[in-house]
């Protein structure tokens, strides 16, 4: 499921990979990080060669040029969302971009 909400600064998408599964590639980004949250499931990560654990509640931020992909447990599937923006676009945290009336 790709959620699309009009968003002009990220791209916000949710999916699930049964057990067993994989993405099917490797892949980067030219300008834009992304951050995984793990809603379900176990599986692992591989980046740039280095092998991360992924459980229910852990969070990965994931550099731009970083190769990555993603693999399920055998008998588990993973469910998470991806949250993808430009690094180093961000301008102002919530406190400094606040307008409070």
């Amino acid at each position: 499921m790709n959620a699309q909400h009009s968003l002009t600064g990220a791209e916000i998408s949710i999916n699930d990979l049964p057990a067993g599964a994989n993405v099917p590639f490797v892949h980067s980004h030219k300008n834009n990080e992304e951050v995984y949250g793990i809603l379900s499931g176990k599986g692992k990560v591989i980046i740039d060669g280095e092998e991360i654990a992924l459980t229910a509640g852990d969070w990965v931020r994931i550099a731009p040029a970083a190769k990555r992909q993603f693999f399920t447990a055998e008998d588990e599937g993973i469910s998470f969302v991806c949250i993808q923006s430009k690094e180093n676009s961000l301008e102002g945290f919530t406190a400094d971009d606040a307008v409070v009336y």
